[in-house]
């Protein structure tokens, strides 16, 4: 082995010890209403991560506040950059923060408008995402959006029709294919199965399910909806009043809930 593909060793084994991003005591507020407060967890590469509540409980604030979409009152959130060096992202420039969010992250909208251009191709919406990272081969860009659409159960001839022909589901596995087009360590995922009919959300859930495990995704996902995190999370957050009220593996805080909120929250599941 050389010296050179040694270090490289060293530095892949030195990194799957440190987490992909690490949040302490992160809190936000609004004057005197509280958003999110003193938050804290790590999330490690290939995990995802689901946290729960319901509306108003604080978990959209939080996602918003760790993608650096709102900026915290205080506490601190590191990444790990692919160098292996851990980086406080608002301690980084604002372009440093924008050339994150075009390579390394993927954040997926529960309104598939808010994450697609609707006036372009389905394939250009594939494609734009590579040109951010500097591919210009037209004939790869094409090939690589037709391939992405099949991964995600779009019929490759419809590369050229418009987003806004498409049907919900349809949008939002485009969407999909979108932010995973270019190999993103971390995923970020605000309910991507709402709004859509049951059977819509089944197909969607298994597609992600497979990609995120295919892949080795980090994800952290915001859901109200439990069946969502236990098909999809290996680890769990519940969240109400803006507070982390119970946080663990996922089959152990559904199975045995020791808060009380958590306890509601899964009663309320089972009584549907």
């Amino acid at each position: 082995m050389t010296v050179a593909a040694a270090k490289i060793e060293t530095l892949d084994r030195e990194s799957a010890a440190l987490p992909l991003l690490s949040v302490r005591s992160v809190t936000r507020t609004y004057g005197a209403r509280i958003g999110c407060a003193d938050v804290s967890f790590d999330i490690w590469p290939g995990e995802v991560l689901a946290v729960v509540g319901e509306s108003g409980s604080g978990k959209t604030t939080l996602l918003n506040c760790i993608s650096t979409r709102l900026e915290p009152t205080s506490g601190t959130i590191s990444y790990r950059m692919r160098d292996g060096e851990m980086r406080d992202l608002y301690q980084l420039e604002e372009a440093e923060r924008r050339v994150l969010l075009r390579t390394d992250w993927g954040f997926v909208h529960q309104n598939p408008a808010d994450g697609l251009r609707m006036t372009v191709s389905a394939g250009a919406n594939v494609g734009e995402r590579l040109m951010a990272v500097g591919q210009r081969h037209y004939g790869r860009l094409r090939s690589t959006a037709t391939d992405w659409l099949g991964r995600v159960e779009i019929d490759t001839e419809r590369i050229d029709d418009q987003p806004r022909a498409f049907s919900g589901g349809m949008r939002q596995r485009l969407q999909i294919a979108r932010n995973l087009v270019t190999a993103p360590r971390l995923v970020f995922m605000d309910e991507p199965t709402g709004g859509l009919d049951v059977s819509v959300q089944a197909r969607l859930l298994d597609l992600l399910r497979g990609l995120v495990n295919d892949l080795g995704l980090a994800v952290i996902i915001v859901t109200h909806d439990l069946a969502v995190a236990r098909l999809l999370s290996h680890r769990m957050l519940v969240m109400k009043d803006g507070r982390v009220v119970e946080h663990g593996l996922t089959d152990r805080l559904l199975d045995d809930p020791q808060a009380p909120y958590t306890q509601l929250l899964v009663s309320s599941i089972l009584q549907v």
